[in-house]
């Protein structure tokens, strides 16, 4: 009987624990954002920071340790301390970078064998990155990021930002269906003197150069090949823009300019130095730039290349069109000097605005994220600020030197200094009544083309159809017409149509349609870079 009841008792101590047990299972995406991880690092020897000190400053030598993920362990992974600006000799807190693959190099959890964790340098809310690049992955190719708990030998490290990785494979197949293909990283220390007759001090900014040191230079190169294609991107974006096209995916460079500028993320191509960003060549042979670094986005980083560091009301008010006429930015200058290219931009930064901004997605999402990991900071003794700081970080400024905007606070009034600038005030054109035309009830005649029609208000100048058959990869682009002769019904009824002749037996169609007006661009689903309207001829003539 003594038995049976100690046994019960260990049982439901068990249970109780389990209960309570803040750990994420193994099986969980090891990136999801509303998720804290849990990870434990043990070191063979006590004095693991004068040993990770050492290493960083000779390189990028690991210090052996076993790492126990969510209770998942892997024997034999390395750590190093990482980071450029964030990491400081002897800090309580530095960021930290964990190769599982260390000595084992299939080792992997979920096939990420590399793992970086973020100490949020100047970000009293633990926020930006998370927040960040939650904002990114709405409208391009960008990592994911969420938090985890670090103890390191059984002690507390404290409570970091887990953030996906965009050199792992398993990043660039989600995106880009694969890896190997030219892979390049912007340099943050341009270590080294610069190779005689390379223009100086110009990071990632993509102004043309004739020789390939000059770009390996600024740029570390993450793949075999590719330093021709990146020299071909800077060549046709500076003598050739309206060729760009052909090399360069230009609406993810929109939209990722768009997101720098919304969220004054100034230690990025549109801040003091051209850096903080990747470029991956797609199948497609287009360059996809990639966010990166995302910690002193929200106003955090404050200077723009020129003069001293910006007050918060200048950041507050940061002209949409900064760098339009800056001709060291040619990624914005150049693109931006073309009409519709501009246009799709203020769009895309008005889509942003509203989206989280004005709508008060982005302070509900931050209230959420700060109450998910309260307890977590509470416990952390090696943070950069107090819980003060913390609690506060949302509504009021946080440091007397540095000056971190409340995120809540800050972007409120950079939405509401957005939403009246006369570049995005004009509303754009509404499309409605997207559909492929189906076959007429009751007809023996079967539907053998995609005719897609669609109302559109708003005074449009243009309204396109993109589109791609089954089996293409790309997107054509093709006028519709409001002219009664297009499948719209009457001419001048606000209805557009066209029509699209499969041309090698495609039953299939994925689309979706863009609106021009005076200032700005509309599309319809808005989500269009991930989601499409869609249509197949078995679908029509039901």
């Amino acid at each position: 009987m003594k038995r049976i009841t100690l046994l019960l008792f260990i049982f439901l101590t068990a249970a109780l624990q389990m209960a309570n047990s803040q750990e994420v299972p193994a099986t969980a995406d090891f990136y999801e954002t509303g998720k804290v991880q849990d990870i434990k690092i043990t070191f063979p020897v006590s004095n693991w920071q004068y040993y990770l000190d050492s290493l960083r400053f000779n390189g990028n030598g690991m210090l052996e340790a076993t790492v126990v993920i969510n209770g998942q362990k892997f024997e034999n992974a390395g750590v190093r301390y990482r980071g450029t600006h964030s990491f400081a000799p002897g800090m309580r807190r530095n960021p930290l970078r964990i190769g599982l693959d260390y000595k084992s190099k299939e080792q992997n959890i979920q096939g990420y064998k590399s793992i970086n964790l973020s100490n949020s340098l100047r970000d009293p809310s633990l926020l930006r990155e998370v927040l960040g690049y939650e904002i990114a992955r709405s409208y391009m190719p960008a990592p994911k990021a969420n938090f985890a708990k670090v103890t390191i030998n059984g002690a507390y490290y404290g409570l970091l930002v887990n953030i996906e990785s965009v050199e792992e494979p398993v990043f660039l197949e989600r995106y880009f269906g694969g890896a190997g293909r030219p892979l390049f990283k912007v340099r943050q220390v341009l270590d080294g003197k610069c190779p005689e007759g390379c223009k100086q001090n110009i990071y990632g900014s993509l102004e043309y150069d004739s020789s390939p040191e000059c770009y390996e230079f600024n740029f570390e190169k993450l793949s075999e090949h590719g330093t021709s294609d990146l020299m071909e991107l800077a060549l046709l974006l500076n003598e050739d823009p309206e060729r760009v096209g052909t090399v360069l995916d230009v609406d993810v460079t929109l939209w990722m300019l768009a997101f720098n500028n919304v969220l004054v993320n100034l230690s990025s191509y549109s801040g003091q130095h051209s850096v903080n960003y990747y470029l991956y060549k797609g199948a497609n042979g287009r360059f996809y730039p990639i966010v990166w670094d995302l910690n002193l986005c929200f106003g955090s980083f404050k200077n723009i290349g020129t003069g001293s560091d910006l007050r918060t009301k200048d950041l507050i008010e940061l002209d949409p069109l900064l760098n339009a006429d800056n001709p060291s930015k040619p990624l914005i200058s150049k693109l931006l000097e073309n009409e519709e290219y501009r246009k799709i931009y203020l769009s895309h930064t008005r889509a942003i605005l509203h989206d989280y901004f004005l709508s008060g997605k982005f302070e509900q999402r931050a209230t959420e994220l700060q109450s998910l990991i309260r307890k977590d900071v509470e416990k952390d003794t090696n943070k950069d600020y107090t819980l003060d700081d913390f609690d506060g970080s949302l509504n009021k400024t946080i440091g007397k030197q540095s000056k971190i905007p409340g995120l809540v606070q800050f972007m409120s009034k950079r939405a509401s200094f957005l939403k009246v600038h006369p570049a995005l005030a004009v509303i754009p054109s509404g499309i409605s009544n997207v559909k492929a035309v189906e076959r007429t009830p009751l007809s023996n005649k079967k539907v053998e083309n995609f005719h897609i029609t669609a109302t559109v208000d708003k005074f449009p100048k243009r309204v396109l159809l993109m589109y791609r058959l089954a089996g293409q990869e790309n997107f054509s682009q093709v006028p519709m017409h409001d002219d009664g002769r297009s499948n719209d019904g009457e001419a001048g009824d606000g209805v557009y149509g066209i029509t699209i002749l499969p041309q090698n037996g495609e039953a299939s169609i994925e689309y979706y349609i863009a609106a021009e007006n005076a200032a700005l661009f509309s599309y319809s689903p808005a989500n269009y870079m991930w989601e499409w309207h869609t249509a197949t001829l078995a679908g029509l003539n039901k």
